[in-house]
């Protein structure tokens, strides 16, 4: 089965959380086609969680699984090392005071 490019998964999670107007930006623009990805999911409150892509081994299911939570300046921290290792790590910050960040939905998983 064919993989999305990074860019274009990046395109449609924005238009999916748009169209529930939830604000979502691109912090960090990574490689087009193979970079990872990183979702950092700040609730506005001083507190957030960053969330990345993982994959199962003896599944192979690709799920999203929490690199990070805490203080956002903690946070932002852990997201500046991740892109010192990673330079084409693509980041996407997503504002919501309930929590909401659908990653959970069916079709955003991989």
């Amino acid at each position: 089965m064919p993989r999305l490019t990074a860019e274009f998964w990046v395109q449609a999670y924005l238009t999916r959380l748009r169209s529930v107007a939830i604000p979502a930006f691109v912090v960090a623009h990574g490689d087009n086609t193979a970079g990872a990805v990183l979702v950092k999911l700040n609730t506005l409150d001083g507190r957030a969680t960053a969330y990345q892509r993982s994959f199962d081994l003896m599944t192979g299911a690709r799920h999203w699984a929490e690199l990070t939570a805490g203080a956002e300046t903690d946070v932002d921290a852990a997201i500046t090392r991740q892109r010192g290792f990673d330079p084409d790590l693509w980041v996407i910050e997503v504002e919501d005071r309930a929590g909401r960040h659908l990653l959970d939905e069916d079709g955003l998983g991989g």
